[in-house]
């Protein structure tokens, strides 16, 4: 594992000592397009300003979501998939969604629409943005960090609760669920979604069943697609010491196929399962008789 967990705090790599950099440690700054100028991820007094970190092969992976705001790539992506290219269109973010009986859905994190000359709404769709979860505690070494920025951007954080890349829980417990319920309702209305993740955690999910792009009709996979899986990464300019967000890759999949590749565990062999329930109840027939109340009464009647 990396010595020091850490990849970018509000917005730029942990050993950046320009002006840039230290202006916005020192104002808590955002610069991907947050809704405020502050970064307000966990609090907002004291917020984590920390916008990736190191995997154990030394690869940086986001671990907030406002960090695949860069540039606003990801909705011109996104509205590339849902519309046609000479169509006016904006985003709206944190978008309330509602189900048949009015019970709130949740939030959209940006759905995008295009309209006519005169504003007229034509069509929409939904982006999703996952960030993967950490597992462990990315606070304490963020503290640390920010006590003395160029003193501690490269001391060793070993030890318990190092802060890891949570793959399983933020897709089952996370993007499954927000899919499921969320791009269900937008499945049925048959509006067209979109989704960014940071290539590191599409490579930890299941392989999803890909639309086939035929050569002589290589608009066919977008054309039929019900969700574009828009991959992402952070390659490192070293001449500027700072990570630029990169579209990676484009991964288009029907709706239902997909999801239940997501969602169903594959079996592992039967035989390992019947191997321990057989030692449980071994043990349990092994064990002593427990001992009744006339027991410990010592057989009083």
């Amino acid at each position: 594992m990396p010595d020091n967990p850490l990849a970018e705090v509000f917005g730029f790599p942990t050993d950046n000592y320009t002006a840039a950099a230290t202006r916005s440690r020192k104002g808590k700054l955002c610069p991907f397009n947050n809704k405020v100028p502050n970064c307000t991820k966990d609090k907002a007094i004291d917020p984590l300003g920390v916008c990736s970190i190191f995997e154990d092969n030394g690869k940086a992976t986001i671990t907030c979501p406002i960090r695949f705001r860069e540039n606003w790539m990801i909705a011109e992506d996104a509205a590339a998939f849902f519309f046609p290219s000479n169509v006016a269109w904006t985003s709206l973010t944190e978008v309330r969604l509602k189900d048949a009986t009015g019970q709130s859905a949740g939030n959209i994190d940006v759905v995008l629409v295009s309209y006519d000359s005169s504003g007229r709404l034509l069509d929409f769709g939904s982006l999703e943005i996952q960030a993967v979860y950490i597992s462990g505690n990315v606070r304490n070494p963020f503290a640390r960090y920010m006590e003395d920025p160029e003193a501690n951007a490269t001391k060793s954080w070993q030890g318990i609760n190092y802060p890891r890349a949570d793959y399983l829980s933020s897709s089952r417990k996370r993007l499954a669920p927000q899919m499921l319920y969320k791009g269900g309702i937008f499945n049925e209305w048959k509006k067209k979604q979109a989704v960014a993740l940071h290539k590191l955690f599409y490579a930890k999910l299941p392989e999803l069943p890909e639309l086939p792009e035929l050569p002589e009709l290589p608009e066919i996979a977008p054309e039929n697609a019900d969700i574009a899986w828009f991959l992402y990464d952070l390659e490192l300019n070293e001449e500027e010491n700072r990570f630029s967000l990169v579209r990676h890759k484009t991964i288009y999949t029907a709706f239902e196929p997909a999801l239940l590749r997501i969602t169903k565990a594959s079996a592992g062999e039967i035989g390992e399962f019947v191997q321990i329930l057989q030692s449980t109840l071994d043990e349990r027939f092994s064990a002593p008789d427990a001992l009744t109340l006339q027991d410990l009464l010592g057989g009083a009647n």
